[in-house]
């Protein structure tokens, strides 16, 4: 297994700790590219164009002069829409490329867009950059922290601007409400909430190995994980999408759609580090199927006396709080609820509405797009300045690795009644964290889960290392964590050591 060395990860940390304190790109072997002027043309290459691709697609295409050049996916039948949307936007349909790495050698190519399984999202940024090339790349940034960190050096040692697609970030609302709460608005605040209450079905039984798509390069799509058939239904709805419940693919709705409330609660609790601790309790409830990520989880990440809480709800539940997918702030003196990703409700202590974020009386909804965050991207290219970033990619590893920290605790984790989570085991520690593990149990009941007979995982809370390189305290976390802090990569895809 490739491993990064101990010496190599302090070296790593001083490296982007330098660049941080200096607010600059600190480390490019070569000198950074100029600013780019605004009437210059910046030319885009969208990889992954299914599902979120599509709004990468919409983001660029004749937009902040940007022109879309070329579309890749390495299954050619999903790339229709992708090719008449640039089309109709720019008058001319763009090339389509099935294999990511023949974009690398193209001096025409100023951007790499990328939305791809998550597998994939470190090893296409890292190339894309090491190949000159600016990076926007999907949430999560990685699929495990050695990756994060990888990108981090990346981006900073070629000079290279890197975007992560947490959009929350460049929503106007949003970051008045994040504003808020940093400003003292709601007094100090010592327990930031994200909650992914996202209803998931049953991905189903396949009821053994499956042929992929004959339109599909599956030993690309693979790339650095293993190349085993796919083991769930194939077809459209699932072979594209339900990789995300697998761990050699995905990292569950913790890493899906959770990891924006993650990136938020880091966000506004203003935290600019790794944990002390992490930790997560939870199971596949309700329901047996082929995947294998969990559908409910209860996280715990401990910042010495300051808490992000984080839950994931897949089957059907009310929201927490005025929240379903969204965020809670918790202070001295009032909190802010984010009920969306386009802004938030301030309240004082009584729990009178203070002011509103993001919120149109016209319409009477919260506001935002996607499109300022593809903005925010373009404007910093142009730039050359990593500050002009609402989310660099050193944002985006910690966020990401939140998720890889909590998974790998939950995957460490003893079998025990669900049940039992009202009780503690360390997820009971004070008023926040009983209410909430108490809720969650009273929620499975609901969805008629028998919680005193029903296994849940109990993973540990985990000391792990400032630098993300291991965990330092227990032998379950040198033994069986560190390695989950990484993974084997196939030979031709293997994540360069920077």
């Amino acid at each position: 297994m490739d491993f990064l060395s101990r010496r190599e990860f302090l070296n790593r940390a001083a490296i982007l700790s330098a660049a941080a304190a200096a607010g600059r790109t600190a480390t490019a072997d070569e000198p950074a590219p100029a600013a780019k002027p605004a009437g210059d043309k910046l030319r885009v290459a969208v990889v992954g164009v299914r599902s979120r691709g599509m709004d990468h697609v919409r983001g660029f295409a004749g937009k902040n002069g940007c022109e879309i050049t070329t579309v890749c996916d390495c299954d050619e039948a999903v790339i229709g829409p992708a090719m008449k949307t640039v089309e109709k936007a720019q008058g001319q349909a763009p090339r389509y490329v099935k294999d990511f790495r023949k974009l690398l050698d193209d001096k025409e190519i100023d951007i790499v867009s990328i939305a791809t399984p998550n597998h994939w999202h470190a090893l296409m940024a890292v190339w894309a950059m090491q190949a000159g090339k600016d990076v926007y790349v999907e949430k999560p940034a990685s699929h495990n922290v050695r990756e994060g960190a990888v990108m981090v050096a990346a981006a900073r040692k070629y000079g290279r601007l890197c975007q992560v697609g947490t959009q929350s970030r460049s929503n106007p609302g949003m970051r008045e409400a994040i504003a808020a709460v940093r400003g003292g608005k709601i007094g100090a605040v010592r327990t930031a909430i994200g909650l992914c209450y996202k209803k998931r079905d049953s991905i189903g039984t396949a009821g053994g190995p499956q042929e992929p798509p004959k339109t599909m390069d599956y030993d690309l799509w693979c790339g650095p994980a293993p190349l085993k058939p796919p083991h769930r239904k194939t077809g459209y709805g699932t072979v594209h999408y339900d990789w995300h419940w697998t761990w050699d693919y995905g990292n569950g709705d913790l890493g899906n759609q959770g990891v924006h409330e993650m990136d938020k609660a880091r966000w506004g609790l203003g935290v600019d580090r790794l944990p002390e601790a992490a930790g997560s309790v939870g199971g596949r409830f309700g329901y047996s199927d082929d995947g294998e990520t969990a559908n409910t989880q209860f996280c715990v990440f401990n910042y010495g006396g300051r808490n992000i809480l984080f839950e994931v709800r897949g089957l059907k539940t009310d929201p927490y709080k005025g929240a379903a997918v969204g965020n809670i702030f918790v202070g001295d003196e009032g909190s802010v609820v984010c009920p969306n990703y386009s802004g938030g409700i301030q309240y004082d202590r009584d729990g009178k509405e203070v002011a509103r974020f993001g919120w149109d009386e016209k319409t009477e909804k919260f506001v935002g797009s996607d499109q300022h965050h593809f903005d925010n991207f373009v404007k910093a290219v142009r730039s050359r300045k990593v500050e002009d970033l609402n989310c660099d990619i050193a944002e985006g590893h910690q966020s990401a690795a939140l998720c890889h920290l909590a998974n790998i605790s939950y995957r460490l984790g003893r079998e025990h009644p669900v049940g039992g989570l009202s009780k503690g085991y360390g997820y009971a520690n004070d008023d926040a964290m009983r209410e909430m593990s108490a809720g969650l149990v009273e929620h499975l009941r609901a969805n008629k889960v028998d919680v005193d007979s029903t296994a849940g995982r109990f993973g540990k809370l985990m000391g792990i290392a400032p630098d993300g390189s291991h965990f330092p305290n227990s032998k379950t976390g040198q033994e069986r964590g560190n390695p989950l802090l990484t993974r084997e990569y196939r030979k031709g895809f293997e994540l360069p050591a920077l």
